[in-house]
């Protein structure tokens, strides 16, 4: 596979489109998804606060019944492994932890820890269901593209789908409350290419001021 050493961040980024005929006798090893998903982990959230969680199938009987909740979805049981990346609406359980982290790893220093975490503190927990939603989704956009264009870094192809049964997912796979499913990745070797697509002139979607 190709390595992400001998291609520029814009070929990565040009090379990358949604794939959704795979060769189902292709596979990834549990620890190439995971040296993808640690390097994806680096993306940016709101105060770091890092609110994705993954799910990831690689088991050929539950990628069946997963295609059955995600509209039969082809993709979903042919590509080697599908991610699903679960959004944490309660994001804030996590601010003592990462703050403290970040202070042991000589990063901060004691008070600045303290501030953070009392701020965090006094945001967060007080915020609406729905503003926590909002904020846990952009951030799990983020580390999705981060998943896809590392993934084409290795060599692998990727789509992602928002078309599936999120109540269905949520009992199937007994996510708890807390998460909000957000979007498949399917990942896999490319069985066909992708259909060729064009984008909205830039010059029609940008103003300067």
């Amino acid at each position: 596979m190709a390595t992400a050493t001998l291609k520029s961040l814009s070929e990565v980024i040009k090379e990358r489109h949604s794939i959704r005929k795979y060769d189902p006798d292709f596979k990834i090893s549990r620890q190439e998804v995971e040296e993808i998903l640690d390097e994806a982990i680096t993306a940016p959230s709101s105060s770091n606060l890092q609110p994705w969680r993954f799910i990831v199938f690689d088991n050929e009987n539950t990628k069946k019944e997963l295609r059955a909740i995600a509209n039969n979805q082809e993709q979903v049981e042919t590509s080697s492994v599908v991610i699903a990346v679960l959004a944490d609406k309660e994001m804030y359980h996590n601010i003592e932890r990462v703050y403290r982290s970040a202070f042991e790893a000589g990063y901060m220093d004691e008070a600045n820890m303290e501030r953070l975490i009392k701020s965090a503190n006094s945001t967060y927990p007080h915020a609406s269901e729905e503003v926590r939603k909002n904020i846990a989704f952009f951030d799990t956009g983020l580390v999705s593209m981060q998943i896809m264009l590392l993934a084409k870094a290795k060599g692998y192809d990727t789509v992602p789908m928002g078309g599936f049964d999120k109540v269905q997912f949520r009992e199937r796979f007994n996510v708890a409350d807390r998460f909000e499913p957000v979007v498949l990745i399917s990942l896999g070797k490319a069985a066909a290419p992708a259909f060729k697509t064009t984008r909205i002139p830039l010059k029609e979607i940008i103003e300067y001021k």
